[in-house]
């Protein structure tokens, strides 16, 4: 059987909307690996972010900051970083404008002065509606909520990207702001609310660092699968062989892809690694 290589998004695609990973997509990257295939992860998260419950499944490498950062074999191929001038416009935007914000490193996760407080808030009321999902916060997004660092400094010069709460304050606006300096695109965790977004460095996205990897492992792109359900995933799946968006992905996503599989609790993964014979 010929070898194949598999990028896998993370939020809304490896996990649910509560962060958690259904044991049927653990299983099958695992199973998946053994037949000789690679896996890496394709994410928007910065490695700070890639908490042992995702790791422990088993990677080939990482793609992460949305194709800002490229890890293989323990080599860093590739970090793009945002400048500390870039970092200092924002930081003041986003105060002035009272958006809550973290900046995303590989070292760490540092957050605005609310954010913590903010992130527990929408959790809190998550939890008031949906009293059953207990379990499943306290192994999604609760660990995410208690590792963001809230007393340091945050003009920083190892920032990968930017994350941004929802706020009255339109994500257009926000576009229009810094839309010189940064790729906006709206955020890929629902729970996070309206107008929230991320900043990214432009010209970096998922299929720039795709194609750069394969380039460094020297496989043809007609042996590639790529998984994801957000816009921030729309590169990727046009440019590998065969991109398979969730059954949960955004509509204009769905469109773009070769191939729906079901939703992430409905073993998605699990199905498509299945009808693609990855295992």
């Amino acid at each position: 059987m010929l070898k194949k290589v598999i990028f896998m998004d993370i939020d809304g695609t490896l996990v649910n909307e509560h962060g958690v990973v259904p044991e049927s997509a653990k299983k099958a990257i695992q199973q998946a690996r053994k037949n000789g295939h690679q896996v890496f992860i394709c994410t928007g998260r910065s490695k700070a972010e890639l908490f042992h419950d995702i790791m422990e499944i088993g990677f080939d490498g990482i793609i992460g900051a949305a194709g800002g950062y490229i890890e293989v074999d323990e080599k860093v191929l590739i970090h793009e970083r945002v400048s500390t001038e870039d970092v200092i416009h924002l930081v003041e935007f986003f105060n002035e404008h009272q958006i809550d914000f973290y900046l995303e490193s590989n070292g760490g996760l540092f957050a605005s002065k609310n954010c913590k407080n903010h992130i527990q808030g929408i959790i809190n009321n998550f939890l008031a509606e949906n009293p059953h999902a207990e379990e499943e916060v306290k192994k999604g997004i609760q660990p995410f909520h208690d590792c963001l660092i809230d007393d340091e400094d945050l003009i920083r010069d190892d920032i990968n990207k930017i994350s941004f709460l929802g706020s009255n304050v339109p994500i257009d606006m926000i576009k229009q702001e810094f839309s010189s300096k940064f790729t906006v695109i709206p955020s890929t965790v629902p729970l996070f609310g309206e107008n929230s977004g991320e900043l990214s460095v432009p010209g970096i996205h998922k299929a720039v660092a795709i194609e750069r990897l394969l380039e460094h492992l020297q496989v043809d792109r007609e042996h590639t699968y790529a998984y994801g359900d957000g816009m921030n995933d729309l590169e990727m799946l046009k440019f590998v062989q065969f991109g398979i968006a969730m059954g949960n992905a955004k509509e204009a996503l769905k469109e773009a892809a070769d191939d729906i599989t079901d939703t992430h609790d409905n073993d998605g993964i699990y199905n498509s690694f299945k009808k693609y014979q990855l295992i």
